[in-house]
């Protein structure tokens, strides 16, 4: 028969939630004091105390706790000195090391820039056709998309772009293998144009690159390294920056634009409603310098029964500034008409984005190439002399399958376009000029709950 425990529920630290499905089962003597009723047997003295893991579950389930209370559980360190957030046994940590263990500053953990590319399948099939030659990989990340480029096309080699210095270093690694077939910049993908032309020409890359990808978006690595400040989800630094080399931090942004400025970015990135509320209480609370800080402002700016709905509240305020930091939807522009301005005959541009105003500015990029900026209607022959260069590969945008959004959730926002430069001896103006059909799953400022997340 169970054994009934007497358990000092404050004992066990602010993070013990007594009630919670995962401890023992409560119960409550005749002087009113809380028990638990062990699983088990007990320890020397007669009581016992919740897990570990039982109060970490405890802790992660009361929605009174912020998110810097809760302790991360890490794995054995390499060795590598860095962030003291990592340490197993920090100097500013109460309690002693056990013997033999030297306080330090900070143990890094090896954490590999391991990412999941999207539809990777789907972008290999549609460069299958292009001419053999060089394809740029304008947001290389961790090489995934360009590794299956290269395993499937052997005609094909990769320029492979990314302003993220650790992105860098692992996607080098990751495709080391392909030897002379791939060229790495760390550069942002607006400077696509200088890049390409200092690659060296080959005969079959003459007339330029056969093709240019563009994966959009913030990698899974970026979010799930907290020291990175792009996650709502993980108290740290402010940052935010693609490269932490340059430009203004989250932080400073913020600081700097006025409620009517961030109110503005807010509802251009979908948060209309509550924009202005969020504007003034971030304005209100200035300086935020984590982003813990920011996430608890922006919830408490949201009425209590919209915050039980809908994901975090937080999930599109953090894109958006997100987005605003690394100038994507400027530099986006420019890239793009750089791309198509490069792309040899038969070549194709791909693009996969994640949020509404990125597919939003690839349609209107897309059907300006596609139209050659023909002003006449639709369904009449074009009078106006406009010379349409490209024509749609596929109608619309093509999402990931349900197969892939059970393997990879945060693929489930993607959308994903392409088109094809014409040959000289492609289809006549009038079939080339076809607009790309209304859609009805026009994203509303994400394509899902994780999108806000991810590349």
């Amino acid at each position: 028969m169970p054994t009934d425990v007497r358990v000092n529920a404050m004992s066990v630290g602010p993070s013990i939630a007594p009630d919670h499905p995962s401890l023992p089962r409560p119960a409550v003597d005749v002087a009113g004091s809380r028990r638990f009723r062990a699983a088990g047997p007990t320890g020397p003295t007669g009581f016992e105390r919740p897990t570990p893991y039982q109060s970490g579950l405890a802790a992660v389930a009361r929605r009174d706790i912020h998110i810097e209370r809760v302790w991360p559980i890490r794995s054995p360190s390499t060795g590598n000195l860095e962030e003291s957030s990592s340490a197993s046994f920090q100097r500013v940590r109460r309690g002693t090391p056990p013997a033999g263990i030297v306080p330090v500053e900070g143990l890094q953990m090896s954490q590999a820039f391991s990412h999941q590319p999207v539809m990777a399948g789907e972008v290999v099939d549609l460069f299958r056709p292009v001419p053999p030659g060089l394809i740029v990989d304008a947001t290389l990340g961790g090489g995934g998309h360009s590794r299956a480029l290269l395993a499937a096309l052997p005609g094909a080699s990769i320029l492979g772009i990314d302003r993220d210095p650790k992105a860098v270093a692992a996607s080098s690694v990751a495709l080391a293998e392909f030897g002379n077939r791939v060229i790495i910049r760390r550069k942002r993908f607006d400077h696509l144009a200088e890049l390409v032309r200092d690659v060296p020409k080959t005969p079959q890359g003459a007339s330029g690159p056969s093709g240019v990808l563009f994966d959009l978006g913030v990698s899974s690595p970026q979010l799930d390294v907290a020291e990175r400040g792009f996650s709502y989800r993980r108290d740290a630094k402010l940052d935010m920056r693609m490269d932490p080399s340059s430009g203004r931090s989250a932080a400073e942004l913020i600081d700097d634009l006025s409620e009517d400025e961030l109110t503005e970015l807010f509802i251009d990135n979908g948060e209309g409603r509550f924009a202005r509320r969020i504007a003034r209480a971030i304005v209100k609370a200035r300086p935020l310098k984590t982003t813990g800080q920011l996430a608890d402002v922006v919830r408490s700016a949201i009425p209590a029964a919209t915050r039980r709905t809908g994901g975090h509240p937080a999930r599109r305020v953090f894109q958006a500034v997100r987005i605003a930091v690394n100038e994507e939807l400027e530099q986006l522009a420019s890239a793009l008409d750089a791309a198509l301005e490069l792309l040899a005959p038969g070549g194709r541009c791909v693009v996969i984005s994640y949020h509404s105003g990125e597919d939003r500015l690839v349609k209107s990029v897309f059907n300006r190439a596609v139209t050659g900026g023909c002003v006449c209607p639709p369904s009449l022959p074009c009078v106006c002399g406009a010379e349409p260069t490209y024509r749609f590969v596929v109608r619309g945008a093509k999402r990931p399958t349900d197969e892939e959004i059970g393997r990879n959730h945060r693929a489930e926002g993607a959308r994903l376009r392409v088109i094809e430069r014409l040959t000289p001896f492609a289809p006549d103006r009038l079939q080339a000029r076809e607009l790309a059909p209304p859609e009805a799953d026009e994203l509303d400022g994400e394509g899902s709950p994780a999108a806000g997340e991810v590349a």
